[in-house]
């Protein structure tokens, strides 16, 4: 392993989504340099949010080494998109992650998922709940994880920070804007997932790249494979995120329903779309409460960086192009 890095340089691979463009750019504005990996650039290029643009493909090796040569942290956020062949393309991609890190004597970051865990394990999970996931889906995160820990144990060093539901204003696809609401569209009807009184968790972006970098620039201090949850935004009979959503739309001058979201419509949908069938098997996430316990985060950072509910739901919908602009009141915008 080459230990000699630069202590500031990041690779973020899946800088162009949600989570990823989102720690990137919490990342540099902290200070640190860091690079974003993209097929099909015409041209390596900086953004004005500072990420530095490497064209390369996370399936080939010799472009994710390039990219991190000379990194201290790699983020590992690259996903398939809309669920298509993850069976062959995530553990690929991870073992390239890998590969670069080992050269460069660099911390592996995952954003990890609940999909890992089975029944078995709610409905307060910690870092330690045993894995048995419930979907394919969740297989390949509990590989994931595994192949990271087996890196740890080789001599290197690995951060997991997992969440429940992402949502905010470049989440990119999740829940919120898929299921929820249309982005896009004024909100006038809300589609809830969740079965009566089957609490939920959710996780705002920012936060979680926040709590990520917090993490990052304490890694001197993490065991060589740390695993973190956060508590996000819990919903504990999951209704409050419709609410939090129906409370942003009439603060607007608007109005906004709530209905049951669809599983009817996606189950008769399932042999012809494979987004569908995946949202399917996730389905067992919304019929019972699932809460991550967050004390190992406290204890390390002190709190968890946590945006208002009300406040993170309006910045979303504002974001998703869902919300009218404030109307003004005595010659100013008014305060949301």
């Amino acid at each position: 392993m080459n230990g000699s890095n630069e202590r500031n340089t990041a690779l973020v691979v899946g800088a162009g989504g949600g989570i990823g463009g989102e720690v990137a750019r919490r990342l540099a504005r902290a200070g640190w340099r860091v690079r974003g990996l993209k097929r099909g650039l015409a041209a390596e290029t900086v953004d004005a949010d500072g990420i530095a643009w490497m064209t390369g493909d996370a399936m080939e090796r010799a472009d994710v080494a390039r990219a991190a040569q000379g990194c201290a942290v790699i983020v590992h956020a690259v996903n398939p998109p809309g669920y298509r062949d993850w069976g062959k393309l995530v553990l690929p991609m991870l073992r390239n992650t890998i590969s670069a890190a080992a050269a460069n004597g660099a911390l592996v970051v995952l954003p990890g998922t609940v999909y890992n865990y089975g029944p078995d394990a709610f409905p307060v999970v910690a870092e330690d709940a045993p894995q048995h996931p419930a979907t394919r889906k969740g297989d390949l995160r509990v590989q994931m994880e595994a192949a990271l820990e087996a890196h740890a144990a080789g001599g290197g060093r690995v951060l997991v920070v997992r969440a429940g539901d992402f949502f905010g204003p470049r989440a990119g696809n999740n829940w919120f804007a898929q299921g929820l609401i249309k982005p896009g569209k004024p909100v006038g009807r809300i589609a809830n997932p969740a079965a009566p009184g089957a609490g939920h968790q959710w996780a705002y972006l920012p936060d979680v790249a926040a709590t990520m970098v917090a993490l990052i620039e304490r890694r001197a201090d993490l065991a060589p494979f740390a695993r973190f949850h956060m508590q996000g935004h819990w919903d504990p009979d999951g209704t409050a995120m419709c609410d939090a959503i129906r409370r942003a739309v009439e603060r607007r001058g608007g109005r906004a329903g709530v209905g049951a979201f669809p599983w009817w419509l996606v189950r008769l949908a399932t042999p012809f779309n494979e987004t569908l069938r995946e949202l399917w098997e996730m389905r067992y996430l919304w019929r019972q409460p699932v809460c991550l316990d967050n004390r190992r985060l406290v204890g390390v950072l002190g709190a968890e960086p946590h945006t208002p509910l009300d406040e993170a739901v309006e910045r979303t919908l504002e974001g998703l192009g869902c919300l009218p602009a404030p109307v003004p009141v005595g010659g100013a915008a008014a305060i949301c």
